[in-house]
């Protein structure tokens, strides 16, 4: 009995939350999948974000005409997992296309994230507008547990009832209020990522999907690229991120079936405890230590497999208090017949404390070496230009000095003077002749050369790794001008992410202050008073003006490396001229 208040105690007190949380995870991996004929997902992903016309966001006409593709394939409801709370700047056609899309197709459910005291919208000019055209604004909420892990769907927030529980309601499907708990509803996961049926915005937009593909089913639009950052961790996961389109989907697919994960609720847990726990003190009093643990581990064994099946029915029963019983007991039980053997059980302690600190230690390693092999192969693409690292070590380190100034944490910053390595790694693809060349490019040599951003972006796309990630904004947008004049894509201003502003300054300034095949060193006061001059035309103003102020950190970092002009060379603002712009012409 003591062992079962103990066990109970202990998960009233919330720690065992991420565990049991971790449980119900591995009941959904061991779970087979189902792929769901009710939903799918269409999905705004890199690709879309490579092939269509236009930059992210989208204008509220594609989306028009994505709705008007979606409701001639015959789909059953339209959810946006975008917002449309603002009207779009000086084009009220736009917002306007949309309306009247959404009222031709009979209406839809759109993402809300913000509401009034009472509950009211301003998606697409606010409620009244909506009911217009028989569609609603939802709640684009889902609950994370600890961990951080998407497993529950609120009723509502804001005043608002969430995306799913609108979905099913427009379609008559009841939504029952005993499903949903003070934390929530559990979303039933069809499987992984990839399970709901996705098809690519581009693709529904061009009218390549076949109609038999989407009819009849409830279409969540939403992000899917790592690109626009709605990735989320999911029970079904297992370390690979869900976008925020597919848990939408997956809980409209639940509520439509009508919520069918139910809690066992907190009695199974006292009661479950208090079996356990009595079952193993029997154990111990009737067998010898060692079959009375091994007896327990079947006992647990027997249990775990009893709640999976459990799942399969549709309850989820509490797996880590009864267990903590289970142990509680055991233990307390065995305290006296242990004591004995004190001594070994300090050993094995030790051991095991031995044994975290080297798999700690080893882990440390991996990382670093994983570094390590970035890095490295940062170089070997510098090797290529002739540069030995060193531009690749001071760029770097400039990107973190400058990440810094600019107000981002430290380690964001350092994360970026890892990922920067990688800036120029789409030099892999440059012939050697033109890497190589030391006169000026031509025309046809220039374009080609400049294809190394979008070259490096492709390298680097699309991985799970945060430092690639990063590596890959670097590497598309590297090039780019404040101005607009850049290259590959021609963005400007702040369209450009801070960590490609930030390399732009670094590289360049790097690269004058550098002796290359084609051009030689310039001062660290020089190479800034350049920096300075292209602010607000090639550079970010604001970064130009936390970068400069670092000029006692510049000259710090390039004491040892900076190469002067020879004695006696004067050099005439005509003459830098010349060199900035045959620099800027090679790369």
């Amino acid at each position: 009995m003591l062992a079962c208040v103990a066990a109970v105690a202990i998960g009233a007190t919330g720690v065992t939350d991420r565990v049991e949380g971790d449980a119900i995870d591995r009941s959904f991996t061991h779970r087979a999948p189902s792929v769901p004929d009710d939903v799918a997902v269409i999905a705004i992903d890199t690709r879309s974000l490579d092939v269509l016309p236009w930059r992210w966001p989208f204008p509220r006409t594609a989306h028009a005409r994505l709705v008007d593709r979606l409701h001639a394939a015959g789909v059953r409801q339209i959810v946006f997992d975008v917002e449309f709370a603002q009207p779009t700047p000086g084009r009220q056609s736009d917002d306007l296309a949309l309306w009247s899309a959404l009222g031709h197709a009979g209406g839809g459910v759109l993402a809300a994230t913000e509401t009034d005291a009472q509950g009211h919208t301003q998606v697409l000019g606010g409620d009244e507008n909506l009911r217009t055209i028989h569609a609603q604004a939802a709640a684009a909420a889902i609950d994370v547990d600890r961990g951080g892990v998407a497993r529950r769907l609120p009723l509502q927030d804001g005043g608002l009832p969430t995306m799913a529980v609108t979905v099913a309601r427009r379609l008559g499907v009841r939504v029952p209020r005993s499903a949903f708990t003070s934390q929530g509803a559990w979303i039933d996961f069809a499987g992984p990522p990839g399970t709901v049926p996705t098809y690519s915005y581009a693709d529904v937009y061009r009218g390549r999907v076949p109609r038999s593909a989407l009819a009849g089913r409830v279409v969540v639009v939403g992000a899917t690229s790592p690109l626009l950052h709605d990735l989320h961790s999911a029970p079904t996961s297992d370390g690979v991120l869900m976008s925020g389109a597919e848990l939408q989907a997956n809980a409209v697919h639940t509520a439509l079936a009508g919520f069918p994960l139910r809690s066992a609720g907190s009695w199974l847990a006292v009661l479950t405890a208090m079996l356990l726990a009595a079952g193993a003190a029997l154990l111990v009093l009737t067998l010898r230590p060692l079959r009375a643990a091994a007896g327990a581990l079947v006992i647990a064994v027997t249990y775990v497999v009893a709640t999976q099946a459990l799942f399969a029915q549709g309850w989820i029963a509490p797996v880590v208090v009864p267990l903590i019983a289970l142990g509680l007991s055991v233990w307390w039980s065995l305290t006296a017949v242990l004591v004995i053997e004190r001594a070994e059980r300090r050993r094995v302690t030790a051991a095991n404390a031995a044994l975290e600190h080297a798999v700690r230690e080893r882990t440390a390693e991996l990382h670093r070496a994983h570094l390590e092999i970035v890095r490295r192969l940062a170089y070997a693409v510098e090797s290529r230009d002739g540069e030995t690292g060193a531009h690749v070590d001071r760029m770097s380190a400039l990107c973190e000095l400058l990440a810094l100034a600019a107000g981002m944490g430290p380690q964001y910053a350092e994360l970026l003077r890892h990922a920067s390595v990688l800036h120029d790694i789409g030099k892999l693809s440059v012939p050697d002749a033109i890497l190589l060349k030391r006169g000026q490019l031509d025309d046809d040599e220039r374009e080609q050369m400049r294809t190394h951003a979008l070259a490096g972006a492709a390298i680097l796309r699309d991985s799970p790794s945060r430092l690639l990630q990063v590596g890959e904004l670097v590497a598309r947008t590297h090039h780019e001008r404040w101005d607009g004049r850049g290259y590959p894509a021609g963005l400007r201003g702040e369209e450009i992410p801070i960590e490609g502003r930030i390399a732009a300054i670094c590289d360049v300034f790097d690269a004058l202050v550098s002796e290359r095949p084609y051009k030689r060193g310039w001062s660290v006061d020089e190479a800034i008073t350049e920096v300075v001059s292209e602010r607000g035309r090639h550079f970010d103003p604001a970064l130009v003006d936390a970068f400069a102020a670092m000029a006692s950190e510049l000259h710090a970092l390039y004491a040892l490396s900076e190469r002067q002009c020879p004695p006696g060379t004067v050099v005439s603002p005509g003459s830098r001229a010349g060199e900035t712009a045959a620099h800027s012409r090679r790369r």
